[in-house]
């Protein structure tokens, strides 16, 4: 008995495993039952050691083996996230990197067709100077003077041509005035420059073969005589309909005074008729004379474009007799609180019908 006691007095210091261990010692019993159940010990102790038992292997297992057994399988998890996000990163980088780069090669990627160098352009403008100085030797000849026309062409023509460039050195013929009309490019060393001129009471339109190189030029074949720019034939119609009754306000109201400010250049004068920039006017070089026609069509009740035609006297020379000039503007004219004004003033650029 006194074994037994001591026991159980060494199971509660100790916990429920040591006193049944030491209880099983001690009887020796066989049938693995512990004594301190056959001897009729509480069976909520052995229960309650039971459970804090299991309670601390059950903890040790969650620290200790347990967690070697999860963590195996926890790892391939987040390997297989990191591969899948890296993955997913690459595809949305390409996807947006491609267009771009793409873009940018087709903004700055030169717009080349070969290999070849481009080849530098005809050099227009110092061909046309050089037709027109060909042209002025070229449409004046006489046969009183014809060693100076030959001389006079060389400059212009390939190295060994001789004599007069097409001319049998007979007749004669001045031109009045040479302008280049037109410029056409064959190719980077060859145009066509074509001049009209003006020959007594005919125009002569006159196509010049020009080779250029390197600063160089020559006329590289005989010239040409083409048809001059045939004479246009009008719209009909004009401005169509007509206000007159602005007509007649702007004439006796405004252009009246209007003109004869702008004929003198009298700036305080053209100040009160006009509304916008300053318009200087012909500082005296003509005379105003009269308004032959102002034509207004319909249109905005407080803004208009007008044509009106002016008669200008030109100063004589010598005793003669002044000249008069009829002349054709376009002005736009608005309305501010009841009073019309000039806005501009400019040359005609409309047809305005017979």
């Amino acid at each position: 008995m006194a074994r037994r006691a001591l026991a159980r007095e060494q199971a509660v210091a100790h916990g429920g495993d040591t006193a049944v261990h030491e209880d099983a010692a001690v009887t020796g019993s066989s049938s693995g039952v512990p004594v301190a159940l056959e001897s009729g010990g509480h069976p909520d102790s052995l229960d309650a050691s039971r459970g804090r038992r299991g309670g601390r292997r059950s903890r040790a297992g969650g620290r200790g083996g347990g967690r070697w057994a999860g963590s195996g399988g926890r790892w391939w998890v987040w390997l297989g996230r990191a591969v899948l996000w890296a993955l997913i990163i690459v595809i949305v980088v390409n996807g947006v990197r491609a267009p771009f780069e793409r873009f940018t090669e087709s903004g700055t990627a030169a717009p080349t067709t070969s290999g070849r160098p481009s080849q530098p352009s005809f050099p227009t403008g110092a061909a046309s100077a050089f037709a027109l100085q060909f042209g002025n030797v070229y449409l004046n000849y006489d046969q009183q003077s014809a060693p100076d026309r030959e001389r006079r062409l060389q400059p212009f023509l390939p190295e060994g041509t001789a004599g007069q460039f097409g001319w049998n050195g007979a007749g004669a013929l001045q031109i009045q005035s040479v302008q280049v009309a037109g410029v056409e490019v064959r190719d980077e060393h060859n145009a066509v420059v074509t001049l009209l001129a003006r020959a007594d009471d005919r125009w002569l339109s006159l196509a010049v073969p020009v080779y250029a190189r390197d600063g160089a030029m020559v006329v590289s074949a005989r010239p040409a005589l083409l048809p001059p720019p045939a004479k246009a034939a009008l719209p009909s119609g004009g401005v169509g309909e007509r206000d007159t009754a602005l007509e007649g306000e702007l004439q006796s109201a405004l252009f009246g005074s209007f003109f004869p400010a702008y004929a003198a250049s009298d700036t305080t004068s053209l100040a009160r008729f006009t509304d916008g920039p300053p318009i200087t006017g012909l500082a005296r070089s003509v005379t105003f004379v009269k308004l032959a026609e102002v034509v207004a069509p319909r249109g905005q009740a407080d803004r208009r474009t007008v044509t009106v035609t002016v008669t200008w006297q030109l100063p004589g020379r010598d005793g003669a007799a002044a000249a008069e000039l009829d002349q054709t503007y376009e002005l736009t004219v608005v309305k501010k609180d009841g009073t019309w004004y000039v806005r501009d003033i400019r040359g005609a650029g409309r047809p305005t019908g017979p």
